[in-house]
């Protein structure tokens, strides 16, 4: 009794509080579309996932023999084909090791590359500094594959067959291990991701005071003890980040494995996953798809441990943080030329294979008379299947048109929502809504696109309740891209709306605005430079992106990416290197258009 009374009031004040909390969350429009925010990307985004996962326990049609168990019961038989089974060196572990040799390869490409040119754009007097901040980041603003095409244009063999790439073409036959596999996909994803290095060290170097170097050179140190003791400790977080970003963006990259791999029967974890799924391998497709998203979440989870472990390493406090340029004296000019060297092999010279080969009636033979537009604009190509320029086919034409009102309606959607999703983290009474809404549509960035793609389908390839089958249609592109999109748009929306104070829309609601009169004339056009970035970012993503619409996206659905990934497949080399160079003209100058609308460029820093 007495201990009734004496937790009695704490208990009534507790209830009181909650019921007063609860009226004043209802009273909130927030907290309504927080509600059907936090359900509507539940089911966008959780759901696909949990449906896949269920997937590889359960016996899927044509399985029932080899599983033994009836169709939709509980089986490990996926499990056991994927990792024990006889073909598990072929599905899984080949795959794996392929995947962890090449990612290897490419941090250890990217960070020499990136890593010397972030010093020398950002502590040094290289010539042409300025003008090499911004081309050196241009391969960042492409599709991983366009080197990769460019590749295989310079070095593919007959091994394979097909048209003769240009070396074969004067002579000089490249051997199979620099034509394909393990080797060529090293070197374009580690091309592909150095500007990543040079962004997220250059942006380290930044907040970094030169004085703590000088200081250590005036005591008599040496350049080696410097950067030993002083520079690499500083930068180790960023370092790490760089390293686990890359490796799970290698994990999930599908691109330039699949251009420079499958015809050397090279795979990894990505490829193996298409390879399951192309051939209906549902079962075996779903527990692929969760390994690969094992392993980029760990990752990824790794990166968001390093950045709380980079807290240690401020060097920055409330006085101002010096950059005095290094003097690079006879140096000066060769490491101008490292810098021009980089800038040629991952761009001039990919832009310039890639536009050649499009004029070309054979493969390198560089003679007047061998320059023709007629695989842009001709009308008599004397090819099965592609008979005239790619401008004058409609598949074309359908493609673009598919991408820019499938994307850019994602896009758009996307942009929107994200604003919605930062209105109510910022502004909802209930804390706990906005941190649900903040994780979950941060989810699809530890998702590598295939294995997301593969969600979808596992939820949306057969109708379940009033939902009806979606795989073949429009719509599930334009949802996956949404959900896909939704880390950055929801992120633009909270950053931008944490800068926005609540006193404009006090001071409407106090003249009797309703909520969606202040949203529309005060939040949004106050928002409008934020949310058009917000748009047009997720929409040049959208653009360059293959893994996820690989998957999902069919002949009648095609979007520029995987029309030219037909093309490759088809062996029409001219025209898909064309549609290609229409993506990457896309990215760039949209990416550039971006900038302008944000004021701010890529070169500084992420």
């Amino acid at each position: 009794m007495t201990h009734d009374v004496q937790q009695g009031p704490p208990r009534r004040r507790s209830a009181g509080r909650a019921r007063y909390l609860s009226r004043v969350a209802l009273s909130q429009p927030t907290t309504i579309i927080g509600v059907l925010a936090a359900a509507l990307f539940t089911y966008l985004i959780a759901v696909p996932i949990i449906a896949m996962l269920s997937d590889a326990f359960r016996v899927q049609a044509r399985d029932e023999t080899r599983a033994g168990g009836e169709f939709a019961s509980f089986t490990t038989y996926y499990l056991e084909r994927v990792f024990t089974g006889p073909l598990a060196q072929d599905i899984f572990w080949g795959p794996l090791l392929g995947t962890l040799g090449i990612a290897i390869a490419a941090i250890a490409i990217a960070l020499v590359v990136g890593g010397s040119l972030a010093w020398l754009l950002s502590r040094t007097d290289l010539p042409g500094r300025r003008w090499f901040s911004t081309a050196l980041i241009v391969p960042y603003m492409l599709p991983s594959w366009t080197l990769a095409l460019a590749w295989t244009t310079l070095f593919k063999n007959r091994t394979t067959g097909g048209q003769l790439g240009w070396l074969e073409a004067i002579g000089l036959t490249p051997p199979d291990w620099l034509a394909y596999g393990w080797f060529p996909i090293s070197v374009v994803l580690g091309l592909h991701y150095a500007p990543f290095v040079i962004l997220l060290l250059g942006n380290a170097l930044r907040g970094f005071d030169s004085q703590l170097e000088e200081s250590a050179r005036m005591l008599g140190a040496r350049p080696a003890t410097i950067a030993r003791r002083i520079t690499l400790p500083l930068m180790r977080p960023a370092l790490l980040s760089a390293i686990t970003l890359i490796f799970a963006k290698c994990i999930g990259d599908f691109g330039v494995a699949y251009v420079l791999g499958s015809p050397a029967n090279f795979t990894v974890l990505s490829t193996s996953l298409y390879q399951s799924f192309a051939t209906g391998q549902i079962g075996t497709s779903a527990v692929l798809a969760g390994a690969v998203i094992v392993i980029g979440m760990i990752s990824l989870i790794v990166d968001l441990l390093l950045l709380r472990e980079g807290k240690r390493f401020v060097t920055v406090g409330g006085k101002g943080v010096m950059h005095r340029r290094i003097p690079l004296g006879r140096w000066r000019a060769a490491l101008g030329g490292w810098a021009t060297a980089v800038f040629t092999v991952s761009v001039a010279v990919p832009i310039l294979t890639l536009l050649l080969s499009t004029v070309m009636r054979q493969p390198g033979l560089f003679r007047w008379d061998n320059f023709t537009l007629d695989f842009w604009a001709g009308t008599d190509l004397g090819t099965v299947g592609l008979s005239q320029g790619v401008l004058r086919t409609p598949e074309l034409w359908a493609a673009a048109w598919n991408t820019l009102w499938i994307v850019g309606t994602a896009s758009l959607s996307a942009g929107l929502l994200g604003l919605l999703v930062g209105y109510v983290v910022v502004r909802s009474p209930l804390r706990f809504l906005g941190g649900y809404l903040r994780q979950i549509t941060f989810l699809p960035y530890l998702v590598p696109g295939i294995a997301f793609a593969v969600a979808y389908l596992s939820l949306f390839a057969v109708q379940r309740g009033p939902v009806p089958a979606l795989y073949g249609t429009a719509l599930i592109l334009v949802i996956a891209l949404i959900a896909e999109q939704m880390p950055f748009a929801s992120r633009a929306g909270i950053t931008s709306m944490t800068q926005l104070g609540k006193d404009p829309e006090e001071a409407a609601q106090v003249s009797g605005a309703g909520w969606w009169r202040r949203m529309t004339r005060i939040v949004v056009p106050v928002q409008k430079s934020s949310l058009a970035a917000g748009v047009l970012m997720p929409f040049i993503s959208g653009v360059k992106g293959l893994s996820l619409v690989v998957v999902l996206a069919v002949p009648g659905t095609d979007l520029l990416t995987t029309y030219s990934l037909r093309l490759v497949d088809y062996g029409f080399t001219q025209a898909a290197n064309a549609v290609v160079l229409i993506i990457a003209a896309v990215a760039f100058f949209g990416t550039l258009l971006g900038q302008r609308l944000t004021r701010s460029t890529l070169a500084d820093g992420i």
